[in-house]
């Protein structure tokens, strides 16, 4: 056996404090300008006229059925894209193919993805001009309001293609907890088809295990800002963007409705995972009803078709997108319906690469210290666990706190904290922000490594005189040296990705690649848009190649090391 130092309870409260510090000031800084309570704003007594102008706001039924509409259809459509797929697929050539190609676009930013869709579906995107005119006709870009449509429709594509490969991989690492090769065997003797087998005798159990990320993913769509501000309509908007507009009024008194606004905002959130909750009830019911009616199913082969062509239809469109805001970083004159631009330039980089590269510089400072950050907290805390033989169990639930909350609740009162400490200046308080999203993300992408490691090394290395310590830096991370990459990795992109934090608690002066793509897109530059999209893009991918890579040339000479 090896030495087990209990450790104290110190690494675990200081990774509570980074999570859920930052999201309980944010929301008490956020309930006192609400009811009045703001320094400089008109009176500083309890009120409830920032409620009174809020609901006086015309476009507040509009921004309040938008957000709900689009974030349930959204959510629903990633999950049905993700079960299809796997009931489907699991197990075959095509799953692992499909796989293989919707990992990565998780760790594409959510603003580079909705360009790149924006790109595709517009009047003059690349969809239209493929088939035009020689099938529409069209000689010049339709007047479509395509994306930015009054329903949402382009923000709801959007996001379940980006949401969709999240619920996947979340299902993939729950997947064993359900026996899916037994139950598959015990379905398939007793007549039962692919999807029809696995929807009764596996997806009842694996469902159990992904519904916090469902809920993320439900909380995330109904306040994201970015893509609303990309793919969304603009009267009236979504209400987290309107949120956001009303904090960037000079007016203080917009921020008191702003306030209003995000407890209606978390309010609202809420109250869908609510109606969520009772649809699970529901649906539980009928589930039970129609696996104990016994029907073998007459339609798995469309569903299994319909899955592939979901699956595949969401990499395609992400995947193309990207290569649009390729061409378009390098086009010169491109006409409609031309397919391709007359003649590619360089234009485009030489106007804004350099600036490009200066914001690459502060992003990578900001993700890689909130990267790092999070990776030591992580590894301290699963260290504790092990030598203390704890889990998280149900207290894990503490890791989706900040996820399951809505950005717009809590990071405008954060915002106003800061302001009133003067402490809006500098990159501390936007790596602070940071953190707190990317910790959630780097623990869950190491817990499952770190606790599957073989413990007989340690034994090993105990019994030849080693210390826990030593055995952890000596032996545990060198061999885990993969999975930690990869979970600093995961991090890494998440921190680039964030716009919302970077933009309130930076004071509007912290620049990131993700601040001026999503500025840009009120601007229409195409060609602009296209390169800061991909130095987003690269930004967020080259640290996987890093933990791809790496390993492989430190245990060049070590093959079952490399592969770890």
């Amino acid at each position: 056996m090896s030495p087990r130092r209990r450790l104290p309870p110190l690494v675990p409260a200081l990774m509570v404090l980074a999570l859920l510090g930052p999201v309980a000031v944010g929301l008490w800084c956020t309930i006192l300008p609400a009811f009045g309570m703001l320094p400089g704003a008109e009176g500083d007594g309890l009120s409830l006229a920032a409620f009174g102008r809020l609901f006086d706001w015309r476009g507040l039924p509009g921004a309040v059925w938008l957000s709900a509409f689009t974030g349930i259809i959204s959510t629903a459509g990633a999950l049905l894209v993700a079960t299809l797929v796997l009931a489907g697929w699991t197990g075959t050539r095509t799953f692992a193919l499909l796989q293989r190609t919707l990992s990565p676009l998780l760790a594409l930013p959510h603003a580079a993805a909705a360009f790149g869709l924006a790109f595709l579906i517009a009047p003059s995107g690349w969809i239209a001009r493929a088939l035009s005119p020689w099938l529409t006709g069209w000689d010049k870009p339709p007047d479509l309001l395509i994306p930015q449509d009054p329903w949402g429709i382009a923000l709801i594509l959007g996001l379940i293609a980006k949401e969709a490969p999240f619920l996947l991989l979340m299902s993939l690492a729950a997947l064993p907890q359900a026996q899916p090769a037994q139950s598959r065997l015990v379905s398939t003797a007793l007549g039962y088809g692919r999807v029809t087998g696995f929807l009764k005798a596996v997806y009842p159990r694996l469902y159990a295990q992904i519904r916090l990320p469902v809920y993320v993913t439900l909380a995330y769509s109904m306040s994201t800002v970015d893509v609303a501000m990309i793919l969304g309509p603009n009267t009236p908007p979504t209400l987290s963007v309107q949120i956001v507009r009303w904090m960037a009024d000079p007016d203080l008194t917009y921020r008191l409705q702003a306030a209003a606004a995000a407890l209606l905002q978390l309010a609202l959130v809420v109250a869908a995972i609510g109606l969520w909750r009772v649809g699970e009830l529901v649906a539980a019911m009928i589930w039970q009803r129609w696996v104990e009616a016994g029907t073998r199913g007459r339609f798995d082969a469309p569903l299994r078709g319909l899955g592939l062509i979901l699956g595949t239809s969401a990499a395609l469109a992400v995947i193309l997108g990207l290569i649009s805001l390729l061409v378009w970083s390098f086009a010169a004159r491109w006409s409609f319906p031309s397919a391709l631009p007359e003649a590619p330039t360089l234009i485009s980089w030489m106007r804004h690469g350099p600036e490009a590269l200066h914001t690459l510089g502060s992003t990578v400072l900001i993700a890689g210290t909130a990267t790092l950050i999070a990776l030591a907290l992580t590894i301290a805390c699963l260290e504790a666990e092990h030598r203390n033989e704890v889990r998280m169990g149900r207290s894990i639930v503490i890791l989706y706190l900040p996820l399951l909350i809505p950005q717009t609740a809590f990071l405008p009162g954060l915002q106003i904290m800061l302001l009133n400490l003067s402490l809006d200046r500098g990159l501390l308080p936007v790596i602070a922000a940071h953190l707190v999203f990317v910790l959630p993300y780097v623990y869950l992408s190491l817990q499952t490594p770190f606790h599957a490691w073989d413990t007989r090394q340690a034994t090993v290395a105990a019994a030849l005189g080693a210390g826990p310590g030593r055995i952890l830096w000596r032996v545990r991370l060198p061999m885990l040296l993969r999975s930690v990459l990869t979970a600093g990795a995961v991090g890494f992109a998440v921190s680039v990705g964030q716009y919302l934090p970077t933009l309130l608690t930076g004071g509007g002066r912290v620049q990131t690649l993700t601040t001026e793509a999503v500025a840009l897109s009120s601007g229409g530059d195409r060609r602009a848009i296209g390169v800061w999209g991909l130095m987003q893009t690269l930004a967020a991918f080259l640290p996987f190649a890093l933990a791809l890579g790496l390993p492989a040339i430190v245990w060049r000479n070590r093959r079952g090391l490399a592969d770890v």
